[in-house]
């Protein structure tokens, strides 16, 4: 499999990014992944003889521009043809590689997703979501997390079956339990959209529906799958990472479950619901993110989520 890797994305870019490349091929033996490195070579040159012993296992692709963190997605995806966002994205469509990741500016990723990649047939909107970690060790997965800030109540449906695919597929949790986020356990409770969401998820036989969890719920083992909008979503996962930099960065507290708050260890935020994987990375990643989501995105390939999520909405929607 070839996993395009824009090395060019994030604050500490390219050096960070081809340290997680040194990272994952020392650490994992799999040869049959192979990465097709995007960036300048100039700004690459001073860290890419980390990768001396690897050789066979990535290809450079020469990108000469790139495109800033603040800068607008569409009109610099337009302006900048030779940018390694873009030409990640022109590698995708054209099936040069499996899929495309990028710790760069978010919007632009976005953008590439829905205009090149475009949504599988049958799903009103693509959807972003984040594992969450539970006091047991084991994650639960949060979705949406913040690309559909204003939703409708079958869209919170379709994040759930989305949502509930990867963690079956990927995750590897059999028969994953849905819950919908909201300000009470009760049917009934919560804004018009949470009321309105909750009949059409208990209704729908393709959810193994379990009614709503608070947000104190959602680090324990209540739901697998756990659906919101994408304003409560982000706010939701920008606390949860809050907790990691409070009480690890600056308090120095060394703690199992707190360490599964570090948001490097799962390495970036998978677009679910488009024809081709696409992975965001944060903003501010270290190599040991870049590790990270490279394996997430091997997984994904390897589970063949895209196919699967096009043979679900295919019958949903006949």
């Amino acid at each position: 499999m070839k996993i395009g890797l824009d090395i060019m994305g994030g604050d500490y870019a390219p050096a960070e990014a081809i340290k997680g490349v040194q990272m994952y091929f020392e650490q994992e033996s799999d040869t049959s992944v192979h990465l097709l490195l995007i960036g300048k070579s100039e700004a690459a040159a001073p860290y890419i003889s980390l990768l001396a012993p690897y050789r066979s296992r990535y290809t450079f692709v020469e990108a000469s521009e790139v495109i800033g963190m603040h800068e607008h997605p569409t009109k610099a995806l337009k302006e900048k043809q030779q940018s390694s966002i873009a030409i990640g994205f022109g590698m995708l469509q054209h099936q040069k590689v499996d899929a495309f990741i990028s710790a760069g500016n978010t919007g632009a990723m976005l953008v590439g997703s829905m205009y090149t990649v475009k949504a599988i047939e049958g799903i009103a909107r693509p959807t972003i979501a984040t594992p969450l970690p539970r006091v047991d060790g084991k994650f639960n997965l949060l979705l949406d997390v913040g690309i559909n800030a204003d939703c409708k109540p079958e869209n919170l449906v379709q994040f759930a079956q989305l949502g509930s695919i990867y963690a079956q597929s990927v995750m590897g949790i059999s028969n994953p339990r849905v819950g919908l986020l909201n300000l009470g356990e009760e049917e009934g409770k919560g804004n018009i959209l949470a009321q309105a969401t909750y009949p059409l998820l208990k209704e729908n036989p393709l959810i193994n529906f379990v009614g709503n969890v608070e947000g104190r719920d959602v680090f324990l083992d209540k739901a697998d799958v756990v659906v919101c909008e994408g304003f409560v979503g982000n706010v939701m996962l920008k606390m949860a990472e809050s907790i990691y930099h409070i009480f690890k960065e600056q308090r120095g507290l060394e703690d199992d479950i707190l360490n599964n708050f570090n948001y490097e260890i799962y390495g970036g935020t998978p677009i679910l619901g488009i024809n081709s994987p696409v992975l965001i990375g944060h903003g501010i990643s270290h190599a040991l993110a870049f590790r990270n989501i490279i394996d997430v995105a091997r997984k994904i390939i390897s589970a063949d989520l895209t196919n699967t999520f096009r043979k679900h909405f295919a019958q949903t929607t006949a």
